[in-house]
């Protein structure tokens, strides 16, 4: 599966950099306008080990915000699970919250907090968060009707119970939904580094944009592409072995 996604984004890459090479023979545009291959070669010699460790600075952030949007995402979504007034609550204004882009609440974190850390864990969870807590909650909100109902009529339901019935009957779609996670972050933090940062690739991207180096940016997407497509094959590797491992040990009544 690691392998799969690694040489997906190479198939991906190549294509995109292929059609813009296109362009340029078509349109009979320079190296300065878009990179050819000489150019882009000796971009990727001289800058791609910067490149490199930008991009894995900015996947700790990554991981760190995954990790605390996936603990808010479950906490909230557990709490909200219930057709009660503070279930409904929760939901409104998780969904109200989630109306508001990111991209224009940045600014306002970035006065307040500054261009340090702090600034990129929060965007990269804010926007990591939002469509894994909507995803929580539709799961956690949908009972297991055949499952549940005989714990029940027995009198063994509690609300532990309640939540790992639903999270095993789903967790094929909870496992996806955090992979897939794992670009939101990824995109949050770089947006974050984008607008105003000290560091990662997003701040490396942002220079390279002020001097219209194409092949700066092109070479950092690589690097983007390659360790995010690395970091998801080990997510969704991880999500199959839990998968199959829970899969073995709740059989039957061992729930």
């Amino acid at each position: 599966m690691l392998f799969r996604r690694i040489y997906q984004f190479m198939i991906v890459y190549v294509i995109g950099v292929i059609f813009l090479w296109m362009i340029k023979l078509s349109l009979g545009l320079s190296d300065y306008v878009i990179p050819g291959i000489s150019l882009l070669k000796d971009t990727a010699e001289e800058f791609g080990t910067g490149y490199f460790m930008d991009v894995v600075n900015t996947l700790s952030v990554t991981v760190l915000g995954q990790f605390l949007s996936i603990i808010m995402a479950f906490t909230v979504g557990i709490a909200g699970r219930k057709s009660s007034w503070i279930g409904s609550f929760i939901k409104v204004t998780a969904y109200n919250i989630q109306a508001y882009p990111i991209v224009a609440l940045a600014p306002i974190i970035f006065i307040l907090l500054g261009d340090g850390f702090l600034s990129r864990l929060l965007i990269a969870s804010m926007i990591c968060y939002f469509p894994l807590l909507l995803s929580v909650l539709g799961i956690m909100a949908t009972p297991v009707t055949d499952i549940e109902h005989f714990y029940i009529v027995t009198g063994r339901m509690r609300w532990q119970l309640e939540v790992k019935i639903r999270a095993f009957e789903n967790l094929s779609k909870l496992t996806t939904v955090i992979a897939g996670s794992a670009t939101l972050a990824m995109a949050g933090t770089i947006v974050g580094e984008f607008i105003s940062a000290n560091a990662g690739i997003g701040y490396s991207i942002r220079i390279a944009l002020y001097q219209s180096d194409m092949a700066k940016i092109l070479i950092a997407l690589f690097m983007i592409g390659i360790i995010i497509s690395i970091y998801q094959g080990i997510l969704e590797s991880m999500g199959e072995h839990i998968k199959h491992r829970w899969s073995i040990v709740n059989k039957g009544d061992e729930l």
